[in-house]
């Protein structure tokens, strides 16, 4: 049995953290974690298995990701990979990339795509070996994945985790408003909790108080976006509630 302190939560039967150091922490401890990374994981996962695909999220962004992806099978979508030189690694794909609306509409049922990501990948790839049950969340599917946490999770603590970002330096969390506002919107649709923590609360509050698009817009993620010429994708990304697709992490792969 896990060693219990504060930082797990504990005594409260839904709780909200932050990046890897909060898949660690709650993991062990919650029938059910929820990663949420609005921009673009999670979202880029809802909209690939609500038209039937697979997705294996790789913690690795260099040439194991693309080994990895081969011998199981999986399309790896390109997301800047290196390989251990750092030199930039070549995959073969159909166009799609980790941009959600490169994915929209254009993916054939029961295609077994690859992610590699910085974030939510690599916090799923985590969660896997915590022994909870492991949702991919975002503002689109919020309520149906909040309806599949309860069934799953029984009696048992919901922890949902907000992914954050990275700072350039890449090594460090910067905490992003819309894995906070994903994350909340979870939190919110979570009926039979009768417990939620401080964070948990606090989440769910301000998801209901906030104008969701214009804040995620304007946020540096979205200007982030916007700059780099996909502010469709924030727009998709913000959409809320529009997919029941809840992608489940078995065995590893995201499916419906």
């Amino acid at each position: 049995m896990c060693p219990v302190t504060v930082f797990e939560q504990d005594g409260f039967d839904l709780r909200v953290e932050w990046g890897l150091d909060g898949v660690r922490a709650l993991g062990p401890h919650c029938a059910v974690l929820v990663i949420v990374d609005v921009l673009v994981f999670s979202t880029t996962v809802n909209v690939a298995v609500e038209q039937g695909a697979r997705v294996l999220p790789l913690p690795w962004r260099d040439e194991r990701a693309a080994e990895v992806a081969g011998a199981a099978g999986a399309t790896l979508i390109p997301t800047g990979l290196v390989n251990l030189a750092g030199q930039p690694t070549a995959t073969s794909d159909p166009g799609w990339t980790l941009r959600p609306s490169s994915l929209a509409g254009s993916v054939p049922a029961g295609t077994f795509l690859a992610i590699s990501s910085a974030n939510g990948s690599h916090l799923s790839a985590a969660a896997a070996e915590s022994g909870a049950t492991v949702l991919a969340g975002c503002l689109r599917n919020a309520s149906a994945v909040a309806a599949k946490a309860v069934e799953l999770a029984g009696d048992g603590p919901i922890g949902v985790v907000a992914a954050g970002e990275r700072w350039k330096n890449g090594d460090t969390l910067r905490p992003a408003i819309e894995d906070y506002l994903g994350a909340g919107a979870i939190v919110a649709a979570i009926t039979g909790r009768t417990t939620p923590s401080p964070e948990a609360t606090l989440a769910a509050l301000t998801y209901r108080t906030a104008q969701v698009a214009e804040l995620v817009t304007d946020s540096i993620s979205g200007r982030e976006l916007a700059v780099a010429g996909v502010p469709k994708d924030v727009a998709l990304a913000t959409e809320i509630d529009v997919s029941t697709a809840v992608p489940v992490l078995t065995d590893g792969v995201y499916e419906q």
